[in-house]
């Protein structure tokens, strides 16, 4: 216990120093907590066996993966406070049909290039796989997206817009891999089953929205029965757990296998919550500041669990080059095609596709699912070379894109304004 102790407060404290370092390279925070992630784990200072100084195993790393969950959890509530009714007046249509059609434009262009492979090598990645990693290359990762826009406070209609595109994202990317998976279970085993392309990806949505709508109206009466922000901050803290306990659970029904998305259920909590409390934007100010220290830890713990091995095969390198190269075509044209095609501005539609790049949790998930595969390593070791690349690389563009776009002041302009504006009287301090 002391151990895990110990690696819970080198994470925090190691995550903190690389975000100073990150700073001065005029880095995003998320890729400096990643990069320490990378050193205290398995393959850096965890492998010299320092006591709990890193993590020595991959093991020891997934045995702290409920932590990431709990994150997972509170990132996705805290989007859910975006689907105000009154911002979905405005952007719900937008929001809907570019989440959708780039994500469906990710998978194609994906899927033919991962399968023009196979044609022209057999050997290196078989068809079931490679339609698998077009529906992978789907997902977008909420965590790192919602971090870059909190640390710079991110501002306008691009920022809005991507992240209702990166929430509805998840539905879509779910019902794809469903979809793809089955497909390509289908022709290993050479029958294909309706029920596991069709039914149990739309029953798992909506056991998800139900159970979050649920959960949502319910905390917004028992906030009611407090007054005390420190009481309804915790009670708050208490239903985002409960929710990612009860997406845990997984049942059968007359052979229909049902399950819950984390990310969809402490989504739709938020988003009920935020829509009908009338003192959710006091509160949700709240818990971002409470959940600062989790997010930390989730990042550090992703880094930590990039296995750097895989750079060392050959084929990984190639598959994983197509796709990262077809998935960030797919984004960015999905993106800008759908954006143009419903009127978005022109600073939208230009710089959109290139703030969904980056991935991670929801894919890792997926490559998980997908190691059944008779070549399921492949497609696993694919997706954790791309997160790798994309989690590095990935929230320094966002972030450049937002400036590009107006909506992050740059340092320079944010202390031009402070010099050019009137001093305050020290009597008003």
């Amino acid at each position: 216990m002391s151990q895990v102790l110990i690696q819970l407060s080198a994470s925090l404290i190691g995550g903190l120093l690389m975000s100073r370092l990150a700073k001065k390279l005029n880095l995003p925070a998320v890729t400096a907590y990643l990069v320490a992630g990378l050193l205290l784990g398995p393959y850096c200072i965890g492998a010299l066996g320092l006591g709990g100084l890193g993590f020595g195993t991959a093991e020891a790393v997934a045995s702290l993966d409920i932590m990431s969950q709990v994150a997972l959890g509170f990132i996705a509530f805290t989007i859910g406070n975006e689907f105000r009714l009154d911002q979905l007046k405005h952007m719900g249509r937008q929001a809907i049909t570019v989440g959708i059609l780039q994500a469906v434009a990710t998978t194609v262009l994906v899927d033919i290039a991962l399968v023009g492979l196979h044609f022209i090598n057999p050997t290196l990645i078989s068809v079931s796989s490679a339609i698998t990693l077009g529906a992978i290359a789907a997902a977008t990762a909420p965590a790192a997206t919602l971090m870059v826009v909190r640390q710079y406070k991110a501002d306008g209609p691009l920022t809005k817009l991507l992240l209702l595109v990166v929430a509805i994202d998840d539905a879509v990317g779910l019902v794809l891999f469903s979809a793809s998976f089955g497909v390509a279970t289908a022709l290993e085993s050479g029958s294909i089953s309706l029920v596991t392309v069709l039914v149990e990806p739309v029953v798992e949505i909506v056991l998800s929205l139900v159970l979050g709508a649920v959960a949502g109206w319910v905390l917004y009466r028992l906030e009611k029965y407090f007054f005390s922000r420190s009481k309804r901050l915790t009670l708050s803290i208490a239903f985002v757990l409960l929710t990612v306990g009860f997406s845990m659970v997984e049942f059968e029904i007359g052979g229909i296998h049902c399950g819950f998305s984390l990310l969809l259920v402490c989504m739709m909590t938020g988003t009920v919550f935020c829509n009908i409390c009338d003192f959710s934007e006091e509160l949700m100010g709240r818990v971002d500041s409470w959940t600062a220290p989790l997010f930390v830890l989730f990042f550090v713990l992703s880094g930590a669990e990039l296995n750097l091995r895989i750079l060392s095969n050959p084929l990984v390198l190639l598959i994983g080059v197509v796709y990262i190269i077809f998935r960030s075509l797919g984004k960015y044209l999905g993106a800008f095609g759908s954006c143009a095609m419903t009127g978005c501005s022109e600073k939208i539609t230009k710089y959109l596709g290139i703030t969904l790049l980056p991935q991670a949790g929801v894919a890792l998930g997926m490559a998980l699912t997908a190691q059944q595969l008779s070549d399921g390593e492949i497609v696993r070791n694919v997706v954790l070379f791309s997160v790798l690349v994309y989690e590095l690389v990935g929230p320094a563009l966002t972030k450049r894109a937002l400036i590009a776009a107006g909506e992050i002041r740059t340092e320079g302009k944010t202390n031009a304004r402070k010099q050019n504006s009137p001093k305050t009287p020290m009597h008003l301090h």
